[in-house]
C-alpha cells in the first residue's frame, strides 16, 4: 500500500499507544462503561492485568457522575440488566454501588430506586452490598444510611410473602450477608402479613411461626405461604425419597432446599427437573446426564430440548447468549472443568443449545449488504473470557456466525499477522464452529489485514467487521488508513465495525469517522 505507516508510529493526533505498543484511540467515558457493564473487569487483556483494568474502568463512571451524567449511568445499567445483555451480573452490581455512593443526589436517589428493578435475586442484593461495604473506604463515605435502609426494605416489601419466602429459603446468604443481617439494619416493617410471617421466620424460626399462627384465623394465602414454610422444614427432615419428590412437585421446592443425599437419587433429580429454569438447567446439564435423568431418545431430553428452544423462556431468564456458549463448550467437553464428574454428551441437547444461542440474539433482519467478517486468532486472542473456558477468539467466531446465518451476502476470514485459512462456514452448527477454532494457528495482531486482502482480492465489502481485543501492534498499515484506501481504490464507502472481545479503553475505529464503529 502506498504511504505506509507503521503501527507503532501515530497516524493521528489524538491517538494513544495501546497495551501492545501499538496506537489506537481512546473510547469516550460512556463506550468504557457500556463495555464494562458487558465484559465486566475479569480476565483483563493479555497484556494488561485484570485489576489495573477494573480500575480504569470505575474512575470513567466516577468522571461520567462529574459531568452530571450520574443519571444516564443509573439507566445503562438498568437497561444491560432488563435486557439481559450483560453475561454477569457483578460489573452491574459494582457500577450501582457506586452511583449510590457519590455525592450528586440526583444520582444516588435514581441508583437507589433501581435497586429492586437490578437486584433481581437475594444473590444480588448481597452482592451489592458487599460491595457498598468494600467501596465506604475508598469514597470516604457512610453506607447504612436511610436511603440503604429504605431501597433493602423496599426490595422485600415489593414482593408478596411466598416469592419473598422463595427467595429466602433458595439463597440464605452470599458474599458474608445473610437475611437476618439485612432486615437488622434496614430496620424493615413488614408491609403485609406475609413479608411479615417471613421475616418472624428468618429472625425466630419455623416453631416461634407455627406457635404464633396454630390458632389464629388466616386467609387462604397465608394458608398457603405457612405450608410451603412447612414443606422446606419438612424436606430437611425426611429420608424418604417418594417424600421428597411429593414435596418437590407439591411445593415447587428447588435443589438448594434438599439435603446432599436427595441429590443422589435419580427420581428426586427428575422432580427437580420438571420445573427447573434455564439457568439452572443451563448449569446441570453435565451432571443430569452423568446421573443418568437424561438418557439417548428419553421423554425428560425432549422436554429439555423443547425448553431451550422456547423464546420466551430463554426472555423471562435474561438468558445471555454468552451463557449458552459456555454451557454448549462444557457439556460437549464431556466433564467438568473441576471434579471427577464425566458423561457422553447427547446429540439432542447439542442441537438444541446449538439452537438456543441464535434464538438468545433479538430478532436481527439482513441488511442486504455485503459483509466480510474478520475473526483476530493472535495470541492474544487465546485469553479466556469472564473467566469461562471459551477463549475470546471463539466467542468471536461464535458472534460471526450469527451475522453470516442473517446476512446471505457475507463472508468469513481469519488473520493475525497473516491472513489465515478460516475452516468456519455460515452452515456449521456451534459445536463445529467450536472445534475448528482450537485448529487455527496463532501469531502476532494486525487489524488492518481484512481491508488489506479485500482490497487486493477486488472482494466488494460494503461492512467490514473486526472481532478483536484491539492490541494491534503489527504491520505497517494503521487499520483507519487501510480502510480509507479500500474506499478510494474500491469506490465503495464501505464501513468499519470493531466488535471489542475484551474490556479496556482502546479501539482501532477512527471516532471521528462516521463510517467506522
Amino acid at each position: 500500500m502506498e504511504d505506509e505507516e507503521n503501527q507503532a508510529e501515530l497516524l493521528a493526533e489524538k491517538q494513544v499507544p495501546s497495551s501492545a505498543s501499538g496506537y489506537v484511540w481512546h473510547v469516550t467515558d460512556m463506550n468504557r462503561l457500556q463495555r464494562f457493564l458487558c465484559f465486566g473487569s475479569e480476565g483483563g487483556t493479555y497484556s494488561i492485568k485484570e485489576q489495573k483494568l477494573g480500575f480504569e474502568h470505575a474512575e470513567a463512571l466516577v468522571r461520567l457522575i462529574e459531568e452530571g451524567r450520574g443519571c444516564e449511568v443509573v439507566q445503562e445499567i438498568k437497561t444491560f440488566s432488563q435486557e439481559g445483555r450483560a453475561a454477569k451480573q457483578e460489573p452491574l452490581l459494582f457500577a450501582l454501588a457506586i452511583c449510590s455512593q457519590c455525592s450528586d443526589a440526583k444520582t444516588k436517589q435514581a441508583a437507589f430506586k433501581a435497586v429492586p428493578e437490578v437486584c433481581c435475586t437475594p444473590t444480588q442484593l448481597f452482592t451489592f452490598v458487599q460491595f457498598k461495604k468494600d467501596l465506604k473506604e475508598g469514597m470516604k463515605c457512610g453506607m447504612w444510611g436511610r436511603a440503604l435502609r429504605k431501597a433493602v426494605a423496599d426490595w422485600y416489601n415489593g414482593k408478596n410473602g411466598l416469592a419473598v419466602a422463595l427467595a429466602v429459603t433458595k439463597y440464605k446468604q452470599r458474599s458474608g450477608w445473610s437475611h437476618k443481617d439485612l432486615l437488622r439494619l434496614s430496620h424493615l416493617k413488614p408491609a403485609s402479613e406475609g413479608i411479615a410471617i417471613v421475616t418472624k421466620y428468618i429472625t425466630k424460626g419455623w416453631k416461634d411461626v407455627q406457635e404464633a399462627y396454630k390458632d389464629k384465623a388466616i386467609s387462604t394465602e397465608t394458608e398457603k405461604l405457612l405450608k410451603y414454610l412447612e414443606a422446606v422444614e419438612k424436606v430437611k427432615r425426611t429420608k424418604d425419597e417418594l417424600e421428597v419428590t411429593h414435596l418437590i412437585e407439591e411445593y415447587g421446592l428447588v435443589r438448594e432446599h434438599l439435603l446432599t443425599n436427595h441429590l443422589k437419587s435419580k427420581e428426586v433429580w427428575k422432580a427437580l427437573l420438571k420445573e427447573m429454569s434455564i439457568s439452572v438447567l443451563l448449569r446441570n446439564l453435565g451432571k443430569l446426564t452423568a446421573n443418568s435423568v437424561l438418557e439417548p431418545r428419553g421423554s425428560e431430553v425432549a422436554i429439555i430440548c423443547e425448553r431451550l428452544r422456547n423464546e420466551k423462556l430463554l426472555k423471562k431468564g435474561r438468558i445471555h447468549p454468552f451463557n449458552i456458549l459456555v454451557a454448549l463448550e462444557t457439556y460437549k467437553a464431556g466433564h467438568g472443568s473441576r471434579g471427577k464428574l464425566w458423561w457422553r454428551p447427547d446429540e439432542d441437547i447439542l442441537e438444541a443449545l446449538d439452537a438456543s444461542f441464535y434464538k438468545t440474539f433479538k430478532t436481527i433482519e439482513p441488511t442486504g449488504k455485503r459483509f466480510l467478517l474478520a475473526v483476530d486468532v493472535s495470541a492474544s486472542m487465546t485469553q479466556k473470557v469472564l473467566g469461562s473456558v471459551l477463549n475470546a477468539s471463539t466467542v468471536a467466531a461464535a458472534m460471526c456466525m450469527v451475522v453470516a446465518r442473517t446476512e446471505k451476502d457475507s463472508h468469513i476470514v481469519a488473520f493475525s499477522h497473516e491472513m489465515v485459512p478460516c475452516p468456519v462456514t455460515a452452515d456449521m452448527t456451534l459445536p463445529q464452529v467450536l472445534v475448528k477454532m482450537y485448529e487455527i494457528p496463532m501469531g502476532t495482531t494486525d487489524c488492518s489485514l481484512p481491508m488489506i486482502w479485500a482490497q487486493k482480492t477486488q472482494t466488494a465489502t460494503d461492512v467490514f467487521i473486526v472481532f478483536t481485543d484491539n492490541e494491534t501492534f503489527a504491520g505497517n498499515t494503521h487499520p483507519a488508513a487501510a480502510l480509507r484506501e479500500y474506499r478510494e481504490k474500491m469506490g465503495i464507502p464501505a464501513k468499519l465495525i470493531v466488535c471489542g472481545m475484551t474490556s479496556n479503553g482502546f479501539t482501532i475505529a477512527d471516532p471521528d469517522d462516521r463510517g467506522m464503529l
